[in-house]
């Protein structure tokens, strides 16, 4: 195993090709679950279990696919096992940590069809990785979300604070900042990875 090609992927995953902020997917939770700074750590680390396992489930259900010669069907196998996967996660943590499952309500179900999820077992496939590169590439992508996620919600809560003009208040101030972030993230697209 290259690790130079893993470096590659992880710290791809994780600064030039974030799965918010560059590639802009997985924007309905980043958005909904950013006002406090705990949730979205909650959240960031959801993400990272559900893709890491997901593209870890995926890959030998893609392998099937393709030796039945039914690789049209990878887009609903895909979801199927992340809907499975996103009800295990709600029924852990309503039993271990209810506290946590109260604070992310609705953003919870919503990991199913978060677009970010379904978006790295996809591109998995389109880039040809072997297990341990998709393992690799889904659970850094969720690092790359959780990272994203905390720093707006950090901000966020420090906006709480401030004053800006009346017409920002609220949603559009954190659109911008959501835009500004993507700018700062856009400036890694010049690292040169191995």
């Amino acid at each position: 195993m290259d690790i130079t090609k893993l470096l590659s992927i992880s710290l791809g995953a994780i600064l030039v090709n974030n799965f918010i902020l560059v590639q802009f997917l997985g924007i309905c939770p980043f958005m909904g679950v950013s006002k406090k700074t705990d949730t979205a750590i909650g959240m960031g680390f959801a993400v990272i279990f559900v893709m890491g396992l997901a593209s870890a489930l995926c890959y030998p259900v893609n392998v099937l696919l393709v030796k039945l010669d039914l690789a049209y069907m990878q887009t609903v196998a895909f979801i199927l096992v992340i809907a499975a996967l996103v009800q295990f996660i709600e029924m852990f943590l309503k039993k271990s940590i209810p506290t946590l499952y109260e604070a992310l309500g609705v953003y919870l179900p919503l990991i199913t069809t978060n677009c970010a999820v379904l978006g790295v077992v996809q591109l998995n496939v389109q880039n040809g990785y072997n297990f341990i590169e998709s393992v690799v590439y889904g659970v850094t992508g969720g690092v790359g979300f959780l990272v994203a996620i905390v720093l707006f919600a950090s901000i966020r809560e420090r906006l709480e604070f401030s004053e800006p003009p009346k017409a920002f208040e609220g949603f559009p101030i954190a659109m911008i900042t959501a835009g500004l972030m993507a700018l700062c993230f856009m400036g890694f697209s010049g690292l040169q990875v191995w």
